[in-house]
């Protein structure tokens, strides 16, 4: 299984052993409140979920992944890069970046800490010309993180009947 170590935190592929964590993750209100307000009801809807990320692991060889808190042990969240096959905004067949953390990790720059590490990842190890991500137009903390993490603001759409907010970075290797 594939590791990325920072200077907090252990990124590993999901495994089902994660389900406990996903699920109080996704059972949040709160998380998501920026999420279309549909948060899971039932363990089995966060077993489900890794089953499918395990899936996208095999199909592209990346996806969502674990993010471990060092010092603990914890799952505290995921983060990670999605291959996305869809059409949003007008692309299809890209990179995303995407990260989600049980509330009480709030705040705490591990979702920069994260995003620094897969960005890396997607550049040098994918080699992806480019990485987006999107993100609900009213999730202010969401959008600094991507700010900070070196994305720009490109333009707003809606998705899912909900405004959303693109954010595009650019491989500093690619021509």
């Amino acid at each position: 299984m594939k590791t990325i170590e920072t200077e907090r935190l252990i990124l590993r592929e999901l495994l089902l052993s994660d389900k406990e964590g996903m699920f109080e993750l996704d059972s949040n209100p709160n998380v998501h409140l920026f999420l279309g307000n549909r948060p899971v009801k039932h363990i089995e809807e966060s077993v489900e979920q890794i089953e499918n990320i395990q899936k996208q692991y095999a199909a592209f060889g990346i996806g969502r992944w674990a993010v471990i808190l060092k010092e603990t042990n914890e799952f505290i969240g995921w983060s990670g890069i999605k291959y996305i096959t869809y059409e949003i905004n007008n692309h299809k067949n890209f990179y995303e970046l995407g990260y989600r953390f049980i509330e009480k990790h709030w705040g705490k720059g591990y979702a920069s800490e994260a995003g620094k590490a897969f960005v890396e990842y997607a550049f040098n190890e994918l080699k992806a010309e480019a990485l987006y991500a999107y993100a609900d137009a009213g999730n202010e903390n969401s959008r600094k993180i991507l700010e900070k993490l070196g994305f720009h603001f490109v333009n707003s759409f809606t998705y899912q009947e909900e405004l959303e907010v693109w954010y595009e970075l650019k491989n500093p290797n690619s021509n």
